[in-house]
């Protein structure tokens, strides 16, 4: 004698809710990551805008024989960068301003006091 089993292939309504927990979990546990992730991004691009204008200074500086006290504009400083005569200065990721400052101070962002190092002295350390 054999007994017929109606018994459909797919999966219980306890195995799925059991696989959106598991994802549910991964998912909490990754966002905060993503978040400093991103934060440290940020931090990086900047500082990396900050080295690339201090070095952009340095050789407008040599290029044009100036004092200590002269400032660059941005369209000196873009074209000493390899931008180009019509290149665009770097903006802040964070959105803030770039100051350009005088030959014998560093440049600094408006955006990153009090979040990270924005003077490149204390980059270094």
């Amino acid at each position: 004698m054999q007994i017929k089993r109606n018994r459909r292939a797919g999966f219980t309504l306890v195995e799925i809710m059991i696989v959106v927990g598991i994802i549910g979990l991964l998912a909490a546990m990754i966002a905060p990551n993503m978040l400093t992730s991103r934060e440290k991004a940020t931090q990086t691009t900047c500082i990396n805008n900050l080295t690339q204008i201090s070095g952009a200074k340095d050789q407008w500086a040599l290029e044009t024989h100036a004092a200590s006290t002269a400032t660059p504009s941005e369209q000196d400083l873009a074209q000493d960068m390899g931008r180009g005569a019509s290149g665009a200065f770097p903006k802040c990721p964070g959105g803030g301003t770039y100051t350009i400052n005088n030959l014998s101070t560093d440049p600094t962002c408006s955006a990153t006091a009090g979040k990270y190092p924005h003077d490149l002295k204390e980059l270094n350390k």
